[in-house]
């Protein structure tokens, strides 16, 4: 939807990424995102220029929680508030705040919202996220 690289200071827990509250997760929004060539997610990803399979288990983070890159190729669990499934994916994009993205979205790949039993054409649902 919303990606482009940006810079931003990560909020941080004695020299580690802060990443989950008290109750065992970030809340969030997770929003559907395209990562191939000519869909709407926009340019290449920002960890590493490429951009990547809808198949594969991967996210954009807002950009606080994309911590200027620090949180890239990181694996982070999602949990479904619908569903209660859970799932681990990786971080390969920024969702620009400045740009747009609000600044609580997990924005997921197609293979995400289907590995927590949703239906890509919600739009948006509630998830917590953490790192894995």
């Amino acid at each position: 939807m919303h990606r482009k690289v940006s810079r931003a200071a990560a909020p941080r827990r004695h020299g580690t990424l802060a990443s989950s509250s008290r109750h065992g997760g970030t809340p969030a929004v997770m929003t559907v995102n395209g990562f191939q060539r000519g869909e709407s997610g926009g340019g290449p990803a920002a960890c590493d220029g490429n951009f990547h399979s809808d198949g594969d288990l991967i996210v954009a983070l807002s950009t606080e929680w994309f911590a200027g890159g620090r949180r890239c190729h990181r694996a982070i669990r999602i949990t479904s508030a619908r569903t209660g499934r859970s799932v681990v994916a990786r971080v390969v994009d920024e969702c620009d705040s400045r740009r747009g993205c609000r600044g609580n979205i997990v924005d997921s790949s197609p293979a995400v919202w289907r590995a927590l039993g949703l239906d890509t054409n919600v739009g948006e649902v509630p998830v917590t996220w953490s790192d894995a």
